[in-house]
């Protein structure tokens, strides 16, 4: 099943999902799809059966329905950083042999279609294209063997990030959590919608129509069971949390010379299966 969360006229959101050309909103046909997706999360198969028998009645809306964000607070964002050799070697450094993982805040990103910001403090403002697992079943101490058993889907994720404070110290934290600066969706793939961890997926961020990143999930160093197992190792994993598993090769910081984002650009990410992120680049408000 393909779940988006859509805007509606209201001011409201409400949960829909993708029906061949069409955007189905579910939230005008059983409260149990009011708000977000993390009822629906924790609904499981219930809330699928709840799904099917809502979309007899439900209203069809355009594919470009105004999406929002798939879960409006999900209890933690994990990333995970190096997570392709080449992308690895194109920073600088060496391949890890442990997870490099960073934490996002849910002020730092935006849903598809609403404008990303370049702060006034740098110009150094650079594209990422990753995907996510979205936590279904909550654990802690999981096993890789059942890792994949505790993703309820996966979305796409643009992790942008302002280098120059990146790089301001040996911690990320400040240069990848600028308000506004990246974006998730627009839709949730159910697993049995994608190879088992999403391997073997063609991978691409596009600025502007032009292919810099262009690569093969099947690249990635540790694979999503691996990193759910080893968060889980420090953490309890609780539905809603989302796990950003790394960017390949071709972002802006490494080509020469830089490439950065700037405002009227539109960036694109695209995972083979799952559709299109896509974003406007705007200026900070001074």
């Amino acid at each position: 099943m393909r779940w988006t969360v859509i805007k509606k006229t209201d001011g409201q959101t409400g949960v829909a999902v993708v029906d061949g050309d069409a955007v189905v909103d579910l939230s005008a046909a059983d409260p149990l799809f009011a708000g977000d997706l993390m009822p629906v999360i924790e609904a499981g198969q219930a809330a699928v059966d709840a799904a099917r028998k809502a979309m007899a009645g439900a209203p069809r809306l355009p594919l470009d329905a105004e999406r929002a964000l798939p879960v409006a607070r999900p209890p933690k964002i994990f990333c995970l950083g190096l997570n392709y050799v080449d992308h690895a070697k194109e920073g600088g450094h060496a391949v890890p042999d442990y997870p490099a993982l960073f934490m996002r805040t849910i002020g730092s990103i935006v849903p598809h279609g609403t404008p990303m910001v370049r702060p006034l403090c740098s110009e150094r403002f650079d594209y990422e294209a990753e995907f996510m697992a979205v936590i279904g079943k909550g654990g802690r101490h999981i096993a890789e063997a059942d890792a994949l058993d505790h993703v309820f889907g996966y979305t796409l994720f643009n992790d942008g990030s302002i280098r120059d404070y990146q790089r301001k110290t040996t911690q990320w934290t400040p240069g990848k959590n600028f308000d506004r600066s990246g974006s998730v969706g627009p839709d949730v793939l159910t697993p049995d919608e994608l190879p088992a961890g999403c391997v073997g997926l063609r991978i691409q961020s596009r600025l502007n129509g032009t292919i810099l990143q262009d690569a093969n999930t099947t690249d990635m160093v540790f694979s999503v069971a691996q990193t759910i197992a080893a968060i889980s190792e420090f953490s309890v994993l609780e539905p809603g949390d989302l796990i950003a598993m790394g960017t390949p090769d071709g972002v802006g910081h490494a080509r020469k010379p830089p490439l950065w984002m700037k405002q009227g650009d539109t960036i694109e990410i695209e995972v083979e299966r799952f559709g299109v992120l896509s974003n406007e680049i705007v200026d900070e408000a001074r």
